[in-house]
């Protein structure tokens, strides 16, 4: 099977769950404890691909390919959002939480830290299926 084998099996959502979770710790002690220029911003960036893949697979039916696809296109909606400064639109700038979900600014450098990530996610699946993880 290639990477975007069929649907999730029931089984397997709890894995997803579970390394959801885990990348979510991750990404809450970058948050609060890494003020660098790279890590923070880039890997961070990176590895929320990951949890969202991870808690879509979890809560989903879709398979890899479609999975990661979705993922993306959810992020890249979310930088163009910041393009566009939606966040003020909304007057949501005070709200720390929609500063979180929809982030405050843009950066070009964002759409190759995402398209790492989901490279990341297809490399690491297909390493999975040929059991090399």
């Amino acid at each position: 099977m290639s990477a975007a084998r069929g649907p999730i099996r029931q089984g397997e959502r709890g894995f997803y769950a579970l390394a959801a979770g885990i990348v979510f710790g991750i990404e809450v002690v970058i948050a609060l404890f890494v003020h660098d220029g790279f890590v923070r911003p880039y890997l961070g960036d990176a590895l929320v691909i990951g949890l969202i893949y991870l808690a879509l697979r979890a809560v989903t039916p879709l398979p890899v390919l479609p999975a990661v696809a979705a993922t993306l296109a959810f992020a890249f909606a979310v930088e163009f959002a910041q393009a566009l400064n939606l966040i003020d639109a909304l007057g949501l700038r005070s709200n720390a939480l929609a500063r979180t979900v929809l982030g405050s600014s843009y950066d070009l450098r964002d759409f190759v830290a995402y398209a790492a990530g989901g490279m990341g996610v297809i490399a690491i699946e297909a390493a999975r299926k040929a059991r090399m993880l």
